[in-house]
Order: structure tokens, then C-alpha cells, then sequence
């Protein structure tokens, strides 16, 4: 992958290949699962410990190779008891693999009696592949390596996945005969099958049409192609269960993401994490939204937020960045061109445009007016604003953290609340407005600005010129008159 992550640890729709993969095999429920690692030992094992504690983790040695790594898994958990029945092997490589698909074949390899079951896929190219050899009975004869193919194995095109199915008892004996005596200097899983069906074993196949669920990633490429495929089935899945997704082709939705009916997902979407939406919602457009509670009939529109509560009928957008901590209560509103973090905001209040609110609680039916601002941070430490229920606060309002303001309080415009200010109160701090004359002129000669005000002054002066002859036309014309 050329990386500093291990391979099995990139991620697909949320969650590592190695992720998936041990998703696949749990849903098994198997009586015990074993682990192999070796890349970056300590970087796995640390991560699989998050995602399946009762895992075993082994360690495979020195000795290459996936025969050697199934051993090593035989030895250690045959150390706990005696390992017996079937033995599933699959990879952490190959996160479309399913549980169901695992099913298929544990079940066609116990009702069959089988020594080995190998599940197989047909491509179109196979290049690269092992190929199936099958005898006349439909039983697998053998797995060649494409490397070692004659030109006419290479026309076939059913593949060896690498996936199996073993009775216990086979593989550990066929293991023990497993030798390293060939170009790569591995133990070959493969080898397996031969020893098996030279003791007598049947080795038969389970053909899979999903070629994606066999695939595996070896480079970024692969992995996103295979990132694609899951997206892919994932909004579709969603679509049949009753979720409009516009456009599944600007869609991205991990598979950690919950969707009730009805939800609707506007183009540019991407759900993250574990977002949930509840039944008629609407998200996006344009929108990325990362372990997100969405409420029932909400709407979130062009928004960046992650770590938030958003209640039923909600509003929040366009062009809105919901950080961490954000609670808005149901059929509130958090507006264009807003910043929260660390805040909760009770039912029906507005912060409807331009500002910022952090480390604060604001009560129900507030309205917070255009450019308000919690000044949270002293430099050093983070401080609480709490402002009550029912206040109604002027454009470009500062609160300077920590601070009260009572329920129902008004504030005028450019207010800078330094002080708590009581319920019902009324605060206004901004200086009396003073007018220079002339100061752009005086002080920005030849500007712009300093031409169109004198063009200005010259027009009003032209303007007091024409009223006053006007008067002194009126006072004249009243004398002629007598009166």
C-alpha cells in the first residue's frame, strides 16, 4: 500500500478491511477465532483488540506462507483444546466477503462430508489466479498456480479464492506434511488439498458469482475499487429498505450508518461513523456529517458537523460547521454561516446567521440575533455562557464568557455583555454616535471616496441653494400681495 498504516487496517465504507473481515467470520458464530499477524504486529493486534476482544491473536514465526499461518493458528488454539469439526480460513484482505456466503460453505462442506471445500469464483480474466482443476465427477483435482499453469490450464477461468472449509482432523494431519521445498520457500495452504485427496479425502468447490466478495486489496487502487463496490451495495440496500439517496453516485454512507423509511439524501452527501437519521429527514445537499443524531423531520443543509444532536424538525444550514458537543433541541434552528461547539440549545431557539456559539446553554425560544458571538476562550481557559429562555439578543451581541443572561432579557445591537444581566432586563452599552464633517476629504484626499463625498456635498449644497431661493421667491410674491 505503500504506507505507514498495515494493509488489513485501510479503511472501506468506515471501518478496516480487517474489520469487515472479522465481521464476516463472527456472524458465524464460531467457537473460537483465531487472528494471524505479523506486519506491524503490535499496530493490529492493538486494533483488533477494539473491534473483537475474545479474539485469539497469534503470532505467526519466521517460516513464510498461509500453511504456516493456519498452523500457527492450530497450534495456539489447540493449546486451549484440541481444535475439532470444521475449520473455516479466510483473509483480512477481503472485505466484501460475507457471513451468509461463509454459510454456504461451512453447509456444502458438513453435508457433504468433505475433507476440504474451497469456495471459488469464475472471472473474465483470471490472470494472476490459481486455477481449479476439476475431475469428471466435479470434485476439485488440484489447484495450479498461475505461474505454474500450462496454456491450457490458463484458459480456465474458476479461481481459488483462497477460502476453505477443513475437517479438522485432515488439516491438522496434512498440515504436519506440508514441507517448504519449492521455488517461493513457503508452506503452501494449497498443498493441503492434494494431501488430502491422496489420503482418501473428498476436496470439492463452492462456486461464488460475486466475484467482489472473493476480491482482495494489494494497492490503493484495488482498495478503492473495492471502497466503491461496498459504497455501492450499501446505498442500495438503503434505497430498498425505503431511503431516497437522489444521487447514489455522489452518495458515501459507511456501513455503521442507521436510516429509517422515508429519510431522504440529497446529492453530496457523505454519512460517517455512527450517524443515525430518523424517519423523514432530509440531508444535503453537499453535507458531511460524522456521528450525527438527525431527529425525525429535521433538515440539514450544506453542513460539515461531527459529534451532534440535532432534534425533531430542525433546521440547521446552509454552510453551517457543527462541531463536537452541539445540541440543538427540537425545531430549533442553527443558520447559515454559523460555528457551534460545545453547546446546547433548547426547543424553538435560533441562532439564525453569521456567529459563533461555544461552551454554552441557551434556553428555549431564544432568538439569537445576526453576527452574536460567546467569547468562550480567556486565553487560557475555556468559560460557560448561559443564556435563558425566551431572550431576544441585537446584531453583533459579544458575550464575554462566563456570564448569565436571565430569561426573557433583551439586548441592543453591538451590546458587549460583560455582566449578568437579570431577567426581563434590557442592556445597552455602545457610546453615543458622533459625525466628523470632512474627514475624508481632510484625511483622504483625492480617494474615491474623498471625490464622491465632495461630489455629495456639492449636490446638497446646490440642493440648499435652489430651497432658499425658493423661500425668499415665496416671501416676495406674499408682500406683492398685501398680506
Amino acid at each position: 500500500m505503500k504506507s505507514r498504516t498495515p494493509k488489513i487496517l485501510h479503511e472501506i465504507g468506515g471501518t478496516s478491511m480487517v474489520g469487515h473481515a472479522l465481521a464476516a467470520a463472527r456472524g458465524l458464530d464460531p467457537e473460537r477465532l483465531a487472528v494471524v499477524v505479523r506486519h506491524e504486529r503490535d499496530l493490529v493486534a492493538a486494533h483488533l483488540a477494539t473491534l473483537d476482544g475474545s479474539a485469539v491473536i497469534v503470532d505467526q514465526d519466521e517460516v513464510p506462507g498461509t500453511g504456516r499461518a493456519v498452523q500457527a493458528a492450530l497450534d495456539a488454539l489447540d493449546a486451549e483444546a484440541p481444535v475439532a469439526g470444521t475449520v473455516v480460513v479466510t483473509y483480512g484482505d477481503v472485505p466484501l466477503l460475507t457471513t451468509e456466503l461463509l454459510k454456504e460453505l461451512v453447509a456444502s462442506h458438513e453435508e457433504q462430508g468433505n475433507a476440504v471445500t474451497v469456495l471459488t469464483a469464475v472471472l473474465e480474466d483470471a490472470a494472476g489466479y490459481g486455477r481449479i482443476l476439476r475431475e469428471a465427477d466435479g470434485t476439485v483435482a488440484g489447484i495450479r498456480e498461475h505461474k505454474d499453469a500450462s496454456d491450457a490450464e490458463r484458459q480456465i477461468r474458476e479461481i481459488n479464492s483462497g477460502i476453505y472449509a477443513f475437517d479438522a482432523e485432515v488439516l491438522r494431519s496434512s498440515l504436519g506434511q506440508v514441507t517448504v521445498n519449492n521455488a517461493q520457500g513457503e508452506m503452501y495452504l494449497t498443498d493441503v488439498l492434494s494431501i488430502a485427496r491422496t489420503g482418501g479425502g473428498r476436496v470439492a468447490a463452492v462456486v461464488t458469482t460475486d466475484r467482489w466478495q472473493v476480491e482482495g486489496a494489494n494497492d490503493r487502487v484495488q482498495l478503492a475499487a473495492l471502497g466503491a463496490e461496498h459504497n455501492r451495495r450499501t446505498v442500495e440496500r438503503w434505497m430498498r429498505a425505503g431511503v431516497s439517496v437522489i444521487d447514489p453516485a455522489t452518495t458515501w454512507i459507511d456501513s455503521t450508518v442507521v436510516l429509517d423509511e422515508d429519510v431522504t439524501i440529497l446529492p453530496g452527501t457523505q454519512l460517517h461513523g455512527s450517524t443515525t437519521v430518523a424517519r423523514d429527514a432530509v440531508v444535503g445537499p453537499d453535507s458531511t456529517l460524522t456521528d450525527v443524531q438527525i431527529g425525525e423531520g429535521a433538515h440539514v443543509t450544506r453542513t460539515h458537523g461531527s459529534g451532534t444532536i440535532i432534534g425533531e424538525g430542525a433546521s440547521v444550514g446552509p454552510f453551517t460547521y457543527l462541531r463536537a458537543g452541539t445540541v440543538l433541541g427540537a425545531d430549533g434552528k442553527i443558520g447559515a454561516f454559523y460555528e457551534t461547539k460545545n453547546v446546547t440549545i433548547g426547543r424553538g431557539s435560533k441562532l439564525s446567521h453569521l456567529g459563533y456559539a461555544g461552551d454554552a446553554e441557551i434556553g428555549e425560544d431564544t432568538n439569537i440575533g445576526c453576527g452574536n458571538i460567546t467569547a468562550n476562550y480567556d486565553g487560557v481557559n475555556k468559560h460557560r455562557t448561559k443564556i435563558g429562555s425566551g431572550v431576544r439578543t441585537g446584531s453583533n451581541t459579544v458575550f464575554v464568557a462566563p456570564v448569565e443572561v436571565g430569561d426573557g432579557a433583551y439586548s441592543g445591537a453591538g451590546a458587549v455583555i460583560r455582566k449578568d444581566v437579570p431577567a426581563g432586563a434590557l442592556t445597552l452599552n455602545a457610546a453615543s454616535q458622533r459625525n466628523i464633517p470632512g474627514w475624508v476629504e481632510s484625511h483622504r484626499p483625492g480617494s474615491i471616496s474623498a471625490t464622491l463625498a465632495a461630489a455629495a456635498d456639492s449636490a446638497a449644497s446646490a440642493v440648499d441653494s435652489a430651497a432658499s431661493a425658493a423661500g425668499a421667491d415665496t416671501v416676495d410674491a406674499a408682500a406683492a400681495s398685501g398680506s
